[in-house]
Formats: structure tokens, C-alpha cells, sequence
């Protein structure tokens, strides 16, 4: 089963200049995924790097 998280480090819907900022918080949660095993630090990681990207996407905005 998918994790379910990983839809929100999804970037081609954003305009370009906002997937510049979005991608490498994608590429490296994509990494992560696939490179750790299931368990509650690795979910709290994602969320955390989830939470870091939506910020420097903010940034990006502002």
C-alpha cells in the first residue's frame, strides 16, 4: 500500500518557479520512502519534511 503522505510532495501542479522550490523536498521524501522501513520515526520524518517544504514554498510566494 502506498503511503499516503507522499501525494502532498507532489510539485507539477505548482507554476515553475514553485516547483523549483518543491522538487528537491519531493525527490528526497520520494528517497526516503523507498530507502526506510515502516515505522513511526520515518512517518514523523516525512511530516517533518513535509512541513519544511510548505514553508519554503510560502517563502517562495511572499
Amino acid at each position: 500500500m502506498p503511503n499516503p503522505i507522499m501525494k502532498y510532495f507532489e510539485y507539477s501542479h505548482l507554476p515553475e518557479r514553485l516547483q523549483k522550490v518543491s522538487k528537491p523536498f519531493g525527490d528526497m521524501a520520494v528517497h526516503m520512502n523507498d530507502q526506510l522501513p515502516e515505522c513511526p520515526e520515518k512517518s514523523a520524518g516525512l511530516r517533518k519534511l513535509l512541513e519544511a517544504k510548505d514553508c519554503m514554498v510560502r517563502a517562495a510566494l511572499g
